[in-house]
Parts: structure tokens; C-alpha cells; sequence
């Protein structure tokens, strides 16, 4: 079944979900009030990095299906509404600003009347407070045959496109709960090639599907940041915060995902939502609950202090020191640098009179955007010759997979701090490096991790995309 959809808010969330959404089979329109970005999608110009988008964006704009405007009205048509806005931390507090998603409901009650009261979905995407989903369905229910529920999404930046079409779980959240909802029906007819593969769909009420997500995340930042507390105690007793977190993780209540230490976690996600989640506790009286997120947040900030900390003392001084930084997303297989540990760690370093050289295979773009003056180099080598010091930040790759002789060929002095506990510590010694990691012993040579992967989930073979390959409208994994 064809389906008339629009996306509303075309950035990182809803220009993958759009582009999703027409490869399912549906005719999709995005709407954006940023006009270049709408330009640039439609022309086929993703503006940023995901692996396999490109050519999802480029296949439902060659089969018609997929479109971009600025204009509410072309939207009047639209059997369902996706709402992928953002909601930024607040600016004088911690939490959600509301405002694009109250700006979006407030545009369709003036295009929805067309419809004639015809059936017409408006479903919320966006990580939000418990209790914003009645608020917004109380002012947009009052069109005759317009209907709200909440689907929050669980993308993880760099499986995108995967995430998306072969998700683990759908989430429905409808105001009582009621599998009988009309909404279910509606939406189960937007994922029908999904929900045939057996994909599981979860019907709950709407607090509780706003409580999904603030509670993923949350939980999720919490295992970084309480492995990352481990490695301070491991750097007071000389313990190796690996050998901990390997043995942790092989207990299955607890899992070895998400618990390795390092720099910790940042992008436009985290960092953000587990203030929101904490400022919503506290507007609905149970702040008390939730006032060890204060903490997990402030253990992920000490990271980033400490890696400031670790490489001066490594150099015995910062100013007019040469450091390269590898990395400057957030994570790898993004050019993503908000909240970026990465980012601020080369920023403090320059503060401190540092001569910082920052490189990245995606990133240096948005870096330079965020940072005018940065000194970024895109080639690897070039980046790295002359270094007095390396800080391995962001665990790309080809990063992890530098060959340690070649590399101190290159280098002014051989001292490397691996920040994402991705390197194997005794064969850069023997390459001759001075070798140091975050809550790991400076003199000793354990053995390397099992499990390499970002602090932001790990990056392993099972979890790899392979770019491209994605479901076809029949639901199918096929070849782009």
C-alpha cells in the first residue's frame, strides 16, 4: 500500500527517515525552512556524512517518490506526517526546547483543514519530556481527522540507514495504550515491509513511549560513564580498566556494549537528552530519582579534562608543543563534531598554547565551522609528521588500524595517548612509542581488547553497514 508522506524537519534524523520512508514503496515529500539544505537534497547532495544515505537519497529521487520543499502547503495532501524536528538543550537551562516542534504542529492546523477531516497521522519522531505528546495532540486534534501518537527512534548515528529500515523494535505510543487504536493501524501500514520481517511493534501509552527513548539514552550514558569511573579508580590502584571491563561484560546482566573506557560519550544526542530527562524529573517532582544523571554527566566531562591533563604531563608542558589529534566527530562514521570530546580536548589544548593539528577522514568541514582557526590537515600522514605527541580521539578506523613502525617514522617523538582503548598497547612499545591510555598502567603490556568499538556502541563486524545495502520496497536486503 502506497501512502502519501511528508517528513518534517529534513536533517540528520528526518532526511534519513524521508529517504527511508520512499524506498518502502511511499511517496514522500521532506519540508525544511532551511532552503539550502532542501536544495541540496534535492539536487542529490547530502549535507552530511552517513554511510549508505547517499545513495538512498539518489534512488528515491530517480524514482520520483522522494521530493524536498519549504512550503506547508504542498504538505496538504499527506496521508501521514513524520515530525523529526530537533529539541535542543534550552538555552537558560537544561531542559528541551520545544519550539520547532510547537512551530510544525502550529503550520499544519493551517494546511490540515483542506483535507476535509479525511483521516491524517501526525507522528512525533523527536526525544521529548513525558507529557509533551498530549500537549501537542490538544492543539492539533482540534482539526477535524487529524490524529497524534509518538514512534520515537533509535538511530545510532553511523547505522542510520540500518537502524531505520531493519530496526530492532517499533514503538508506538498512543494516548491510552490501546492496541485498537485507529493510529496503530495507520502506522502499521506505513511499515508493512518492515513489520512483515517479524520486526517487533510495542503499543503503549504516550508517556511511556516518551519515556522509551529518555530511558535509552540515559541508561546508555549511564554504562559509559560508570566504566569511565572504574578507569579513575583503576588509574588510583595501578589496575588495567580492560581486563575489568572484559570480565564485566561477560556477565550477561550486564553485557560488554557500551562499557569500555575512554574519552566518553558527546554528540547531539546524549549529552543533551539525560539533561532533558533530569529537567523533566524535576518539573514533575521526582528530581531526586534521577540526580545521579548530574553526576554520570559530570564524570563524561572529567574524561575530556583528564586527556588534557594526561597529555601534559606526557610532554611535561603544552605551550608551543606539536600535537595531532586523530578525530574530530563525535564518533566514527559520522562528520557529526557536536559535543564532540574530541573537539573540545584539541580546542583546551590550543587554549593551553598547544600547536594542535586535528585530522579526520569526514569531519574537518563541520570542525572548522564550530572552531574558525583550527589547523586541520585531511591527510593522515601529512597530519601526523613532526607530531611531539599523538591523541587518538575519535576510533576511525584507519586510526585503529596505523601500523605502528611506519607511524614513528613519521613523528617527531613517538608518544601516543589512545583515548578510545583501541590500540594494542605492546605492539606500539615495541614499536618504541611511549604508550598511555585512560585508566590503563603506563609500564605494562596487557592484552589488547576483545571487543573494539566506539564508546558510542560498539564497532564490530557484526554491527558493520555495508553501505547501500538496504531494503528494497518489498522488504528485502538488496544491493544499491
Amino acid at each position: 500500500m502506497t501512502l502519501r508522506i511528508s517528513v518534517i524537519g529534513i536533517g540528520y534524523l528526518g532526511a534519513v527517515h524521508a529517504a527511508s520512508m520512499a524506498e518502502l514503496g511511499h511517496e514522500v515529500i521532506g519540508l525544511d525552512v532551511d532552503r539550502d539544505r532542501v536544495a541540496a537534497l534535492q539536487a542529490g547532495h547530502a549535507p552530511f556524512h552517513e554511510p549508505g544515505f547517499d545513495e538512498l537519497l539518489q534512488r528515491g529521487l530517480d524514482s520520483g517518490r522522494l521530493r524536498f520543499t519549504s512550503d506547508y502547503a504542498e504538505l496538504a495532501d499527506a496521508d501521514v506526517h513524520f515530525l523529526g524536528l530537533g529539541t535542543p538543550q534550552l538555552a537558560d537551562g537544561m531542559g528541551a526546547d520545544l519550539g520547532h516542534l510547537r512551530s510544525a504542529i502550529a503550520s499544519l492546523t493551517e494546511v490540515l483543514p483542506a483535507r476535509g477531516g479525511a483521516p491524517t497521522l501526525v507522528v512525533g519522531k523527536s526525544t521529548v519530556p513525558a507529557g509533551t505528546s498530549r500537549e501537542l495532540a490538544a492543539t492539533l486534534e482540534q482539526v477535524d481527522g487529524a490524529r497524534l501518537m509518538w514512534n520515537p527512534e533509535f538511530l545510532r548515528e553511523g547505522f542510520a540507514v540500518q537502524d531505520t529500515l531493519v530496526p530492532d523494535r517499533l514503538v508506538y505510543g498512543v494516548p491510552s495504550g490501546d492496541e485498537q487504536d485507529e493510529r496503530v493501524a495507520m502506522l502499521d501500514a506505513v511499515y508493512a515491509p518492515i513489520l512483515e520481517r517479524g520486526v517487533t511493534r510495542l503499543v503503549m501509552g504516550y508517556e511511556a513511549a516518551e519515556l522509551v527513548k529518555a530511558s535509552a539514552n540515559a541508561f546508555l550514558a549511564t554504562k559509559i560513564s560508570f566504566i569511565n569511573a572504574v578507569a579513575e579508580m583503576c588509574e588510583a590502584t595501578g589496575a588495567d580498566v580492560t581486563d575489568v571491563s572484559r570480565a564485566l561484560g561477560m556477565d550477561d546482566r550486564i553485557g560488554a556494549k557500551f562499557l569500555r573506557a575512554g574519552l566518553g560519550f558527546g554528540g547531539g544526542c546524549l549529552p543533551k537528552d539525560i539533561r532533558a530527562f533530569l529537567a523533566s524529573a524535576e518539573d514533575h517532582g521526582v528530581g531526586d530519582a534521577l540526580g545521579f544523571l548530574r553526576e554520570v554527566d559530570a564524570v563524561n566531562g572529567r574524561r575530556r579534562t583528564r586527556m588534557v591533563a594526561l597529555a601534559e604531563e606526557t610532554l611535561g608542558g603544552l605551550e608551543g608543543r606539536r600535537i595531532t589529534v586523530l578525530g574530530a566527530a563525535f564518533k566514527p562514521d559520522s562528520d557529526d563534531v557536536r559535543d564532540s570530546p574530541a573537539l573540545e580536548v584539541a580546542s583546551r589544548l590550543r587554549a593551553a598554547g598547544a600547536r594542535v593539528t586535528v585530522t579526520d577522514p569526514e569531519a574537518l568541514r563541520t570542525a572548522q565551522r564550530r572552531i574558525p582557526g583550527l589547523c586541520t590537515v585531511p591527510d593522515t600522514q601529512d597530519a601526523l609528521r613532526d607530531a611531539e605527541l599523538v591523541l587518538l580521539l575519535t576510533e576511525w578506523r584507519e586510526y585503529r588500524d596505523l601500523d605502528p613502525v611506519a607511524t614513528a617514522d613519521l613523528v617527531a617523538s613517538p608518544r601516543i595517548i589512545d583515548g578510545r582503548a583501541v590500540l594494542d598497547p605492546q605492539a606500539w612499545r615495541e614499536a618504541g612509542w611511549e604508550f598511555r591510555a585512560l585508566g590503563r598502567p603506563d609500564s605494562e603490556a596487557p592484552e589488547a581488547p576483545q571487543n573494539p568499538g566506539s564508546s558510542e556502541g560498539p564497532v564490530s563486524s557484526d554491527e558493520a553497514i555495508t553501505p547501500g545495502r538496504v531494503l528494497s520496497p518489498s522488504g528485502v536486503r538488496v544491493p544499491a
